[in-house]
């Protein structure tokens, strides 16, 4: 039976998490903290909320920014919400924060004053949103275009290759709903609150090889 390895380091909902990988069959799924388990799963989910701040102290500290970069790069890896900004190179969060830089790209404030049509809208953006598939990739197997998921962030992705970009969001700004290179994939919302299209999108990532 394969692995899962959801990389636990104190900033992410991992329970649902966990428990939407394994409704979804995904194999024997392991929540936790230790390299040497991390290294040798079959797939690794790196999930987070909250302040990309605390968020880098705790991966910095413990080591997880060069163990990212290893372990993402040989096998299928899946980035969620704050895992997938902290990819990036940069965030604007917190006066400025350096990412772990898989990604060229910066995360960007939505702003005070995000209108569209004339209506103001309000941030953090939370709720159902569309993803426009920008490219074939076998985690859109069988997800219609278009599909809608759930999001909950204030800051979203600038991406800096935009060939990278393989889903696409819009509140009241266009920005990178998905990025994706090699055996790399991460998402800005939520595919284990976002129903069926997000346990489809965990069922093709439980399936994928890691190729592209």
């Amino acid at each position: 039976m394969q692995t899962v390895a959801v990389i636990d380091y104190g900033m992410g909902n991992l329970h649902s998490v966990a428990k939407a990988l394994e409704h979804v069959g995904a194999g024997r799924v392991l929540v936790t903290s230790d390299a040497k388990v991390i290294r040798e799963a079959d797939r690794v989910v790196f999930p987070g909320v909250g302040a990309i701040r605390d968020c880098m102290a705790e991966i910095k500290r413990l080591g997880f920014d060069e163990l990212v970069r290893e372990v993402s790069a040989d096998r299928p890896f899946l980035g969620i919400c704050v895992g997938m900004q902290a990819l990036l190179e940069r965030s604007e969060e917190n006066d400025g924060v350096d990412c772990i830089g898989l990604f060229p790209g910066q995360v960007r404030f939505f702003g005070k004053d995000l209108s569209e049509d004339g209506e103001r809208l309000k941030v953090p953006h939370m709720g159902w949103n569309e993803v426009a598939q920008a490219v074939k990739h076998p985690l859109w197997h069988d997800i219609p275009d278009s599909a809608r998921f759930y999001f909950v962030h204030s800051y979203y992705i600038e991406a800096g290759k935009p060939q990278q970009v393989v889903g696409r969001g819009h509140y009241g700004k266009d920005f990178a709903a998905a990025l994706a290179e090699g055996s790399r994939f991460a998402v800005q919302f939520h595919p284990e609150k976002s129903h069926t299209h997000g346990l489809q999108l965990l069922q093709n990532f439980a399936a994928w090889d890691g190729r592209w």
